[in-house]
């Protein structure tokens, strides 16, 4: 569908014109015509299908047309994260580009106190659109900065991403400062029950719209290397070493190990930073304008950075640690082979996580390449974990080994999960 085939405002079209937009992405074509007739809508789609202009589009031309409070907040956009609610307000700021009458202000926090002035001062001055994070909405509310009792238009951006940040009760809270016939519109990358429930409490009648969650682009070659915990930096090691990697994001799956890998990192004189929620707003935006301009190499992250942040020229991501489900897995590698380049994704896979990525497998419908461990190094074998007594087990490359006797042990699978166990706490 085209966008001309939709009902948008002329200054909308004007927009898309210089945008070089034409044609609707298919999460765009359900939802815009839904959220124009003032339907609630419920949203499941990944990053990277357009959702962002399905929401704002639709809301922009409609306040674009007029007849909604003048010095009055519309429409509220939550954001789980700094850099999304960044991204969201530059999006904003292209589609609003000949609304003189649409003004929008972004909040969020790890910033000083200047910025906080030049938010409270926004909001007063009769900003239409708010983007925010949940933490700082609410640190305004609490100081009476905001009122919120006129909002047309309720957003949640990567509904999921807040649930498991922990933002429920600061989203309630919000939401219950909202008018009854508030139109709301919620956008989840997942379909987990928590989802479902906070759509049940906050939805009144909802469409619900889902797009189902895309497989790799072909041009990715996925990798793993199957490896104890203990191997993982070696492994770095050998990548950076052998092939001289660059434009590359590393994802961990906690801040802990993000700054270990990048002390790790440093002393193995790769160039590279570090990104998660314990930097200061001011050092996230220097070292994602580091990363975007290529003054950095190697990005390591949390997965802070997997959804809704777009660079293009990303050529090799890293998994450190394997993410928990298929859906984390594909939003992640698809930081890479963007704009028609090539890229490569690399996992690592200690023994406890072969389950994860078998699942992995299965949702992809075909099995990933496995790369020989380097220097030597001796892993895991890759098979299913089996059920003994209660505990999952798996099995060492080689069926031969010498007791502490000296004697040789059975042909016969053994078990490895006390030899495994300590392994992955060295």
């Amino acid at each position: 569908m085209d966008f001309y085939d939709l009902d948008l405002s002329d200054n909308t079209l004007d927009a898309l014109d210089d945008m070089n937009f034409s044609v609707c992405t298919p999460i765009q074509e359900k939802c815009i015509p839904e959220i124009l007739n003032g339907r609630d809508i419920l949203g499941v789609a990944q990053t990277g299908t357009g959702k962002t202009a399905a929401y704002l589009l639709p809301i922009l031309s409609q306040l674009d047309d007029g007849g909604y409070p003048e010095d009055a907040i519309n429409c509220v956009i939550m954001s789980p994260t700094r850099e999304l609610a960044q991204q969201i307000d530059q999006a904003m700021q292209g589609f609003s580009y000949y609304m003189s009458n649409v003004n929008s202000v972004a909040v969020y926090g790890g910033n000083d106190g200047n910025r906080y002035d030049q938010e409270y001062k926004g909001m007063k001055l009769g900003a239409d659109v708010i983007i925010a994070t949940p933490g700082r909405l609410i640190s305004h509310i609490t100081m009476g900065n905001i009122d919120l009792s006129k909002v047309s238009f309720f957003v949640l951006d990567e509904a999921d991403r807040m649930l498991d940040m922990g933002f429920h009760d600061d989203i309630m809270t919000i939401a219950k400062l909202l008018p009854d016939n508030c139109q709301t519109i919620m956008f989840s990358a997942t379909m987990p029950d928590k989802i479902e429930e906070l759509a049940h409490n906050l939805l009144h009648d909802p469409v619900t719209v889902k797009i189902a969650v895309s497989k790799p682009a072909e041009k990715i070659h996925q990798m793993a290397y199957v490896c104890h915990e203990n191997q993982k930096i070696r492994i770095l090691n050998y990548l950076f070493k052998s092939n001289q990697l660059k434009r590359v994001i590393i994802f961990a799956s906690s801040k802990i190990k993000v700054r270990e890998i990048y002390r790790e990192l440093l002393q193995m004189k790769v160039n590279c930073s570090e990104m998660h929620s314990d930097l200061s707003q001011q050092q996230r935006d220097e070292t994602m304008y580091l990363f975007k301009s290529g003054q950095v190499d190697v990005l390591v992250a949390t997965d802070i950075v997997a959804r809704g942040i777009d660079i293009d020229d990303i050529a090799t991501v890293i998994n450190y640690d394997v993410p928990h489900d298929a859906e984390d897995y594909v939003h992640r590698i698809g930081r890479t082979a963007r704009a028609d380049r090539d890229g490569q994704a690399i996992t690592l896979v200690r023994g406890w996580e072969i389950v994860d990525f078998i699942r992995i497998e299965k949702f992809l419908g075909y099995a990933v390449e496995k790369i020989p461990l380097p220097y030597h190094m001796e892993g895991p074998e890759y098979r299913p974990m089996t059920k003994k007594g209660g505990r999952a087990h798996f099995h060492r490359h080689g069926n031969k080994r010498n007791d502490k006797k000296g004697k040789a042990a059975s042909n016969k699978p053994r078990k490895n999960y006390r030899h495994k166990k300590k392994n992955d706490k060295q």
